[in-house]
């Protein structure tokens, strides 16, 4: 049986299309590729909606990329291994504007020699943005690892971050 999400697509001019999922109780993913998208169209029945807790996603990505907000405030459903729970925990706790490095992670979660479990970790987030996956890089500060390597835009989302956070 296939399983029903709502969906709702947040417009953007530096990102393009953003697909906000929900399971109708939480927001369940963030998708900011359309191949992305597509992939999940085989695992999911999709139906576009403009639900309250999607336009509330909306809104509050709008006011993140306007500089208004950085932190969510919206019901998530995470889907991983306890680990991966720990891991994207951690990530909700680097400050807007700020990076840590994947050996950070690793040591703040407990786990100091899982540094490439926690970058796997950090690729299966399926919240971007909302979990803030941009937030790690790697120990000498590159841009490593962000979607199937667009460090483009982690690099867009860094630097919007920093701008507004020093403006």
């Amino acid at each position: 049986m296939t399983k029903k999400r709502e969906y709702t697509i947040y417009k953007t001019n530096e990102f393009g299309d953003i697909y906000i999922i929900s399971d109708g109780e939480a927001i369940v993913h963030v998708e900011l590729f359309a191949d992305g998208w597509e992939k999940m169209n085989n695992q999911y029945e999709f139906v576009k909606s403009d639900a309250p807790l999607l336009q509330e996603a909306v809104k509050q990505l709008d006011e993140y990329f306007r500089g208004k907000r950085t932190v969510f405030q919206l019901p998530v459903k995470w889907e991983g291994t306890p680990f991966q729970q720990k891991v994207w925990q951690a990530l909700c706790d680097i400050p807007y504007g700020e990076t840590a490095s994947y050996s950070d992670i690793a040591e703040k979660i407990g786990h100091p020699k899982a540094v490439r479990a926690v970058g796997q970790a950090n690729r299966a987030n399926e919240l971007a943005i909302i979990v803030p996956c941009h937030r790690v890089i790697g120990k000498n500060n590159a841009l490593t690892g962000y979607a199937g390597n667009r460090t483009d835009v982690k690099e867009k989302l860094l630097q919007l971050e920093q701008h507004y956070r020093s403006g």
